[in-house]
């Protein structure tokens, strides 16, 4: 199976930030094709540190990373895409990450 991690940072706005995601971007990410389950983190993030600057990370899982690539490159991944831009833009600190992953 594989996964596409995304960590968005503390918005501004986080009533606005969250009614978009669950009202808006949540529905378009669950048209993508191959998509297996889609998980959200839910309440606060601590760090082993002390506190985190992160309020939300979605967890989309597929197959495999071929399925996935292809999935992000279908008319609902790439609207989906563009859709995360509008509530939080690129050079908001979201990071994104693609991985396989195996049980050990």
């Amino acid at each position: 199976m594989s996964r596409m991690v995304v960590i968005y940072p503390t918005p501004k706005n986080i009533e606005a930030f969250d009614r978009h995601y669950f009202e808006i971007h949540v529905p378009l990410a669950k048209k993508i094709p191959g998509l297996r389950k889609y998980e959200v983190s839910d309440g606060p993030i601590a760090a082993l540190i002390g506190a985190s600057l992160v309020h939300r990370i979605g967890t989309l899982y597929f197959d495999d990373l071929a399925a996935m690539k292809k999935a992000l490159a279908s008319a609902e991944g790439q609207a989906a895409g563009a859709d995360r831009r509008l509530f939080a833009p690129d050079d908001s600190g979201v990071q994104i990450f693609l991985f396989d992953n195996r049980e050990v």
